[in-house]
């Protein structure tokens, strides 16, 4: 099952996403329970996954399987690392908005340095 909200990328249905992942639908419920991972729902109530959900739980299955992680360290790891990636925008956008200062102060200084050079 793959539906589609109006501007957004394919949400597929619970039995969809378990085949992909291979894993039990109950093992979802599970991490929607912990937190782990926000289905959106339809009208009829019936959990919808996005592609950044699968991603998502993607990870938690390698952190689970591959490392040996469990949930509770999972759910750390990926608090962590989501306000890793928020600080990281914040700092990218601090830089960049510090760049455009500075840009401005040069572009305002070659022309000072112009009308100087000018006058001698």
């Amino acid at each position: 099952m793959n539906i589609r909200f109006e501007g957004e990328g394919p949400f597929y249905a619970i039995g969809v996403v378990a085949e992909v992942l291979r894993v039990h639908p109950q093992t979802l419920r599970h991490y929607e329970r912990l937190g782990l991972v926000k289905p959106r729902r339809s009208k009829g109530n019936v959990r919808l996954y996005s592609h950044a959900d699968l991603e998502r739980m993607e990870q938690i299955q390698r952190l689970v399987n591959d490392l040996g992680v469990n949930l509770a360290g999972v759910e750390v790891i990926l608090n962590l690392t989501e306000r890793m990636e928020k600080l990281q925008q914040e700092m990218d956008q601090r830089l960049a908005a510090q760049r455009e200062q500075y840009e401005t102060e040069i572009a305002r200084l070659k022309g000072l340095l112009q009308r100087v050079t000018r006058n001698y």
